[in-house]
């Protein structure tokens, strides 16, 4: 095997460590440019985002409650197919502020979507939603099949 000297236009270019670290930069970007967006967001700037839930057992129902501040009841749509509930809708901003200097936009605008599997013995027909201070609270009544009975115990 003969060794090639290097010459300017060759095929073959001499090893750099910068050239690695520019591929590498390049690769990380690239593998994480979708969740960019979600970090550099310009204010205004209306991107898909989900509401902080909670979801707990009572004896009778399960209760949902989602953090929806500043959304009104005709901008949220609730809908339960089989045995998952969702929750979408859209937050819409104030006002355009785009001649305002930013120093922190944290908030989310625009639409939204949350997605919740429920467990099966929802009774759909007796479904509640409330709102109230910026929560939405969402009731779901278990079926009389499934509700916790209480047994008495006879002492002898």
């Amino acid at each position: 095997m003969a060794i090639e000297r290097w010459r300017q236009g060759s095929w073959l270019s001499p090893w750099s460590p910068f050239k690695e670290l520019e591929d590498l930069s390049r690769r990380m970007e690239d593998f994480f440019k979708p969740l960019l967006p979600v970090f550099r967001r310009e204010p205004g700037e209306e991107k898909m985002w989900s509401p902080a839930i909670e979801m707990f057992e009572e004896e009778d129902k399960f209760i949902v409650k989602a953090e929806l501040p500043e959304v009104k009841k005709e901008d949220i749509e609730i809908s339960l197919v089989d045995s998952t509930l969702a929750i979408k809708g859209e937050r819409k901003a104030e006002k355009e502020t785009k001649e305002s200097n930013y120093y922190c936009c944290e908030r989310y605008y625009g639409n939204f979507y949350r997605q919740i599997t429920l467990p099966p013995n929802v009774d759909p027909k007796k479904i509640e939603a409330n709102q109230k201070n910026g929560v939405l609270e969402i009731k779901l009544p278990k079926t009389e099949a499934t509700k916790t009975q209480k047994i008495d115990i006879r002492v002898e």
